[in-house]
């Protein structure tokens, strides 16, 4: 694992960005998968304006998203899809068959677990996985206890997500589940990036990079991965050395 700390957050979008355009730039035809949340929205802006600029060209890529709340469509405010399109796919008019999220309103939600690992496998996995953190530890909806070994899955939400998950609606939303990538693509993508800003992130960012290694910090998974990469900005570092 390496750990990348940049003086603020918009340092921390910009370096991200870069390891996303040097990677596309390497593979043209990648597999990404991005998320949702405040976290990546810096970043997305940085790669919005690399490819507007030329710098990078998306055209042969495809991307994933990363989870999505149960019941919850690509046009409901506050979905993983809806921020990811909001963000990226909509500014750069990157093409549907580019793109491919959980489909949570689906009537067999096993077989969209299967349908998206089939995804992944069938392209060879995933180039670069972006992952921000959670209160708890939480990557994407992989919540404390979570097995190591899952591929996608169905998430029973821990309280803490269901909570801060409100920021993202305009009014009160029930969030009764998730259906997420799981802990194994993580570990299995050529890429593993995790990302973190802000003095509230310093103690789980501790605790994940310094402290044991448990599934009761999905995060703390970083320890075990030689090539991923913790990009964090100084507030977030600010217990790492304590």
């Amino acid at each position: 694992m390496q750990i990348h700390i940049l003086p603020d957050y918009a340092s921390l979008s910009r370096h991200t960005a870069d390891l996303i355009v040097d990677l596309v730039q390497q593979k043209p035809n990648a597999l990404l998968c991005l998320p949702s949340g405040d976290s990546p929205v810096g970043v997305f802006q940085c790669l919005v304006a690399d490819a507007q600029a030329g710098k990078v060209d998306f055209s042969q890529c495809m991307f994933v998203g990363l989870d999505e709340w149960l019941g919850l469509d690509g046009t409901s405010e506050g979905s993983c899809k809806y921020i990811v399109n909001q963000h990226f796919l909509a500014p750069l008019q990157i093409p549907a068959h580019q793109y491919h999220f959980f489909d949570a309103t689906a009537a067999d939600l096993p077989a969209e677990c299967e349908q998206m690992n089939q995804l992944i496998a069938d392209r060879g996995g995933l180039d670069l996985m972006l992952v921000g953190v959670g209160l708890n530890g939480h990557i994407a909806l992989n919540e404390p206890g979570t097995s190591f070994d899952t591929y996608a899955h169905l998430a029973e939400l821990d309280e803490i997500t269901v909570t801060v998950g409100q920021k993202y609606f305009s009014q009160a939303t029930p969030l009764t589940g998730g259906i997420t990538l799981g802990l194994r693509h993580f570990q299995e993508a050529k890429l593993p990036i995790l990302i973190a800003s802000g003095e509230r992130k310093a103690a789980i960012i501790q605790q994940a990079l310094r402290g044991e290694v448990t599934e009761q910090v999905p995060a703390s998974i970083l320890q075990r991965l030689g090539h991923a990469i913790a990009v964090v900005d100084e507030a977030a570092a600010g217990a790492l050395n304590q």
